[in-house]
């Protein structure tokens, strides 16, 4: 039997994710036309024998969450539970300190998944790559290859070539240490809490002895952060091995990075959801490329569409609009002859005729085949980084006007044009 784990942060976390997270929680942003979260959890279902699914972090029980439970649960006829930290306990923290619900009912495995990277999923590769390496017992995380500079943003993982063990492991690296990546998805058996439950125990120690020295005992045994107190210390025992997979894998750490992933979904769509792709037909909208467009939403024939665009529920699309790599929230209205391209347009604003609201791709190098995207700093040398353009909730652009690489807060009426700037 087998289950799966997905860590989905908290409110304090995303923050590079605003204006868009203050409506929905990150992890039920649409990429792709459905929430975030259902990606991994569509691919945890399909895994045999696959009992349940733990979603943990330390958001309070809200609407949203509670409703794409239960519709997940309905569509992909799983269990889906939500276990709630009491603080941000970190990536071990958190498993750690549900230990006996993920351990209920006797799994032989089970998988840990960061609710923010886009993927594949290749989990049944995963199960099989753990019963050829290492003891029954072994544990493994999921790499890629990244090109030298960018690897140094992530966990860099040196293993042996022969056997696949990781024999060093260290996170965010100052110099480079090697081209292969953590993608924060992991498979343990639950010999796993053995060597959390060692961490667990150092700190309460340090914790004790930090009082008794200068009464300083302030941060919690149980924040415990499995790459840097865990896997750093597995390393080079022979109990923690790296499946490499050659296929799309992508962090979606800030607004940008969202239209990235929904492009590497989109494409996935050919091979697993062809009917969610939009097609050419008589009396609808122009398409190109890849493109979602949810049943409710009404576009006029003559609006172009494409390439990697998705728009969402009752979204209204006038006469001659162009759209291209966007994300266009529900309830959005793009009004006659508006154009607007590598932008992400939020829930029920509205753009008026003409007007034009662009912004600039954060794609990865598309020369280098191990590019990853960078988590660009919102500022560069005092000025604002030229990125996507984002309008937060129940915004107005009037008619006629530009908007280019800006972040426009929620409820706002604009009367002019802007670039470059956040709007507050």
């Amino acid at each position: 039997m087998l289950k799966s784990v997905i860590l989905i942060g908290g409110p304090q976390k995303g923050t590079r994710f605003r204006p868009l997270s203050f409506e929905v929680p990150k992890p039920l942003f649409p990429v792709a036309g459905v929430p975030m979260l259902q990606h991994h959890v569509e691919e945890c279902a399909k895994v045999p024998n696959m009992k349940e699914i733990l979603l943990i972090g330390f958001y309070q029980p809200n609407e949203e969450l509670t409703r794409f439970m239960s519709s997940a649960q309905q569509e992909f006829k799983i269990s889906i539970r939500y276990l709630q930290e009491y603080a941000a306990l970190g990536t071990g923290g958190g498993i750690y300190h549900f230990r006996d619900q993920i351990l209920s009912g006797g799994p032989e495995a089970f998988f840990i998944m960061n609710a923010d990277v886009c993927s594949e999923f290749p989990l049944p590769e995963m199960l099989n790559f753990q019963k050829e390496h290492g003891e029954s017992s072994s544990f493994v995380i999921l790499g890629t290859t990244a090109n030298r500079k960018q690897s140094m943003n992530y966990g860099c993982i040196v293993e042996n070539q022969q056997t696949n063990e990781v024999l060093h492991y260290v996170e965010k690296p100052s110099t480079f240490v090697s081209d292969i990546i953590n993608c924060g998805i992991y498979l343990f058996t639950p010999e796993i809490f053995q060597h959390i439950g060692a961490v667990f125990q150092q700190n309460q120690q340090d914790m004790l002895l930090d009082e008794q020295t200068n009464g300083n005992g302030w941060h919690r045994a149980e924040a415990i952060r499995l790459e840097q107190d865990i896997f750093t210390a597995l390393a080079g025992q022979g109990k923690l091995y790296v499946y490499k997979t050659p296929a799309i894998w992508s962090q979606i750490k800030s607004a940008g990075s969202a239209i990235y992933a929904s492009r590497l979904y989109l494409n996935q769509y050919h091979k697993t959801h062809p009917e969610r792709l939009a097609t050419n037909k008589e009396g609808g909208p122009r398409i190109s490329g890849n493109v979602y467009i949810h049943p409710t939403a009404n576009i006029d024939p003559t609006a172009v569409l494409g390439p990697n665009v998705s728009i969402g529920t009752g979204v209204t699309i006038g006469a001659g609009v162009r759209v291209r790599e966007s994300i266009i929230l529900h309830g959005a209205t793009l009004q006659d002859h508006s154009c607007v391209l590598n932008c992400i347009v939020g829930w029920d604003s509205t753009i008026g005729k003409w007007a034009r609201v662009e912004g600039t791709p954060s794609d990865p190098n598309p020369n280098d085949p191990y590019a990853k995207i960078d988590s660009e700093t919102l500022f560069r040398d005092g000025e604002l980084t030229p990125s996507i353009t984002i309008l937060g909730c129940n915004v107005t652009i009037p008619a006629e006007v530009i908007i280019l690489n800006s972040i426009v807060l929620p409820y706002k009426d604009l009367n002019r044009s802007f670039k470059n700037q956040i709007i507050l």
